[in-house]
C-alpha cells in the first residue's frame, strides 16, 4: 500500500482521528477506555501531545486512514529519553503496510529528537475473542519490539478480563 501520504497531525484533524479511535473504544478491548471522548477532549489530547512530541497522520483519497503519536512515558526528567508510542488505523486498513509506514516515520522523528527507548502498552489475551486478538502484540514484535513486562487481568471491558503487556524497542545509542 503506497497510495497515502504521511504528515503532521493538526488540531483540525481531531474529528477524523476521533472517528478512527471511536471504533476501538466501542468495539474492541484494544483500548481500555469505556467511553468515546468528546471532540473537545480529543482535540485537547492532540494539542497537549504536539507541544512536545510528534503526532502524525496517514491520508489518502478517502481522508485520514491512520495515525500514530508519541507521548510522555513517565513525567520525570530521568525518563526524557523514553516515550510511549500508540497507533490506530481505520478499520479495514490493517495488514497493508500502513502501520509499518507510520511507525517508521514516527521512529525517525523520535530518533532525531534524541529518544532512545520506545514503549508500547498493549492489551493481550490468552483466549482471543471478538473484542481482542493478539495482532497488536504480533505487529510490534514484527517491528522489533520485545515484551518487557506483563500485568495479568489488569483491564476489564465487555465483562471480561484482559491482560496488558509493555513492549520496548531501542532506537538509539546510550551515551555515558
Amino acid at each position: 500500500m503506497t497510495d497515502f501520504a504521511i504528515r503532521p497531525a493538526q488540531l483540525y484533524d481531531a474529528e477524523s482521528l476521533l472517528n478512527i479511535y471511536s471504533y476501538y473504544v466501542e468495539n474492541t478491548a484494544i483500548t481500555f477506555e469505556y467511553d468515546v471522548p468528546s471532540p473537545a477532549e480529543f482535540a485537547g489530547r492532540i494539542e497537549k501531545t504536539t507541544k512536545k512530541y510528534p503526532y502524525i497522520v496517514a491520508e489518502n483519497h478517502e481522508g485520514i486512514i491512520g495515525y500514530a503519536y508519541a507521548d510522555t512515558f513517565k513525567d520525570r526528567a530521568a525518563y526524557d529519553h523514553c516515550v510511549e508510542v500508540s497507533i490506530y488505523l481505520k478499520n479495514g486498513y490493517q495488514g497493508k503496510g500502513l502501520g509499518r509506514a507510520l511507525y517508521e516515520a514516527i521512529e525517525a522523528l523520535l530518533k532525531d529528537m534524541g529518544i532512545i527507548n520506545l514503549y508500547a502498552c498493549i492489551a493481550v489475551t490468552e483466549n482471543e475473542d471478538e473484542y481482542l486478538t493478539n495482532q497488536s502484540e504480533h505487529f510490534h514484535r514484527h517491528l522489533g519490539y520485545e515484551t518487557v513486562g506483563s500485568f495479568r487481568k489488569s483491564g476489564r471491558k465487555f465483562n471480561r478480563w484482559y491482560d496488558m503487556i509493555w513492549m520496548e524497542k531501542i532506537i538509539g545509542e546510550y551515551e555515558d
